[in-house]
């Protein structure tokens, strides 16, 4: 009885202080309460700001942020122990208070420590992207970005090499729409103060009717050299897109470049009017051949002449990873120049979507799909009026082009017996995770309405052809959008009509 009582004691102790160890409060807790007691005496807090350890600055500082103590954050910019202070990634939504009270901490900053010798930062980043030095243990310093350090030639544009070293970079990234609002007004009025004091790189423009009074305010402070990601939408005439040619071939670093609602002279010059607008768009298209990093080209809504189609694609100068043509006006010659450009044969990503093929040949995009079949991920040919014929004629091709992972073939006129060829070529391809294919059209009536019952039991017969050979992963069949309540009918392992059907 007595052992019994000794041992009841003893696990009595073991949970008393099993309990003590799972209420035990972990440091990242104490670390909170130690910032929540600076917090509420701000003097106290920027007094000892250069005294704290630096594992307690980024736990203070997003408290800061978070509660607004403008006056501790200006002060912990001036005194940010780590080379990198991404404060983008804490800004989901612009706000120029915030902004203001950093850019505080770097004129502070500039004006105590001359060239920065004294401070370990060097990259204050504004993009409003995820940063892994938030997710980090505060005492790991991040590298100069969270997406990319600038190349040799960025670095050796208009500063040499040592006074770059000395220069604070300031990241960011500018969505430029038809004015400017509160928080990119008062960054450039900043950035054009301190244009010799820092570095100013803005890595993704977004221009979309922009007046060019703005365009050219802003690239007199930013510097085009830095820019990796263009985004160009606007309904500017030649003349207006050849005032933009120069800034265009400057930016020798671009890697992405979307082109969206640029209408070009399509018919044959007849004038001297029409022959300056070819010219001036000619002087835009050969900028591109400075563009020696470009990798993914996005073009939706474009429309060029056959010559300056044609100099477009000659003026390409690195191969391409992805290429995206939508909605945009195709002839023959077009798509020859398309399929015949090497500079094409080592796609990753092709996307045709709203192009319309129906009427030419299949055989020039069955050889570039044989020049890409090694390299080909992603294949989008949406609503391009492909019929039984070609892609009949495109099967070979597919067959070979073992390194895919996504395909769509929404919205073609597809019988069912063509579209079991094309499931029994695709289910050898082991690395699809992704496949999108239209309701045959035999799921339609002569009016063009869908069919529920036939849509119902063709499309699990369908799915069965995959499945005979590997497990799908996601595979989606389904009709064209409705008119009337813009959703499409969907067999996913399940029908799944739209809202006028349902």
């Amino acid at each position: 009885q007595d052992l019994c009582h000794q041992c009841s004691d003893q696990v009595s102790h073991l949970y008393q202080v099993a309990s003590c160890i799972m209420s035990f409060k972990a440091p990242f807790t104490l670390l909170e309460l130690a910032v929540k007691s600076l917090l509420r005496n701000e003097a106290l807090a920027i007094s000892t700001l250069q005294k704290l350890p630096m594992e307690l600055f980024p736990s203070l500082f997003k408290e800061a942020f978070k509660s607004r103590h403008m006056k501790i954050l200006t002060a912990m910019v001036a005194e940010w122990p780590f080379s990198c202070l991404p404060v983008g990634a804490l800004m989901q939504v612009p706000d120029v208070v915030i902004l203001q009270a950093v850019l505080d901490g770097v004129d502070m900053l500039l004006i105590q420590n001359v060239h920065l010798r004294k401070s370990k930062l060097r990259v204050l980043d504004l993009r409003n992207v995820h940063h892994v030095f938030w997710d980090a243990w505060p005492g790991i310093e991040c590298g100069e970005s969270s997406t990319g350090t600038l190349s040799k030639e960025q670095t050796g544009n208009c500063l040499n090499r040592y006074a770059l070293r000395q220069l604070l970079k300031v990241v960011t990234d500018f969505d430029l729409r038809t004015h400017l609002n509160e928080q990119q007004a008062y960054l450039l009025q900043w950035a054009q103060q301190q244009k010799g004091s820092v570095r100013l790189c803005c890595m993704k423009v977004t221009i979309c009717d922009t007046p060019m009074k703005i365009i050219k305010m802003f690239f007199s402070i930013f510097q085009p050299c830095y820019i990796e990601e263009l985004e160009l939408s606007t309904g500017w005439t030649p003349a207006a897109l050849s005032c933009f040619a120069r800034c265009f071939g400057q930016m020798r670093n671009l890697r992405k470049l979307h082109l969206a609602r640029i209408y070009v002279n399509t018919k044959k010059a007849v004038n001297s009017l029409e022959d300056i607008e070819e010219k001036y768009t000619a002087r835009l298209i050969s900028q591109i051949s400075k563009l020696n990093c470009l990798q993914h080209l996005f073009i939706n809504g474009v429309y060029f002449s056959k010559l300056n189609s044609y100099s477009f694609l000659r003026c390409l100068k690195s191969p391409l990873e992805s290429l995206s043509i939508k909605l945009s006006e195709f002839s023959q010659s077009d798509l020859e120049h398309l399929c015949r450009c090497q500079r094409l044969f080592q796609l990753k990503h092709l996307t045709l979507c709203g192009v319309v093929l129906f009427n030419l040949c299949p055989a020039l995009l069955q050889f570039l799909l044989e020049n890409v079949a090694a390299t080909l991920q992603i294949l989008e040919l949406e609503d391009c009026g492909i019929g039984d014929s070609q892609l009949s004629a495109l099967l070979p091709a597919l067959s070979q082009c073992l390194q895919l992972t996504r395909v769509n073939f929404y919205d073609n006129v597809i019988s069912i017996s063509v579209l079991m060829d094309l499931l029994q070529i695709l289910a050898n391809l082991s690395k699809l995770t992704e496949e999108f294919y239209p309701a045959p059209m035999e799921c339609y009536d002569d009016l063009g309405n869908v069919q529920v019952n036939k849509f119902a039991s063709v499309c699990p017969d369908l799915l069965d052809i995959l499945r005979a050979k590997r497990q799908p992963i996601r595979v989606t069949f389904a009709t064209d959008i409705c008119l009337k309540c813009h959703q499409r009918c969907v067999f996913d392992g399940k029908t799944r009509l739209c809202h006028c059907l349902s």
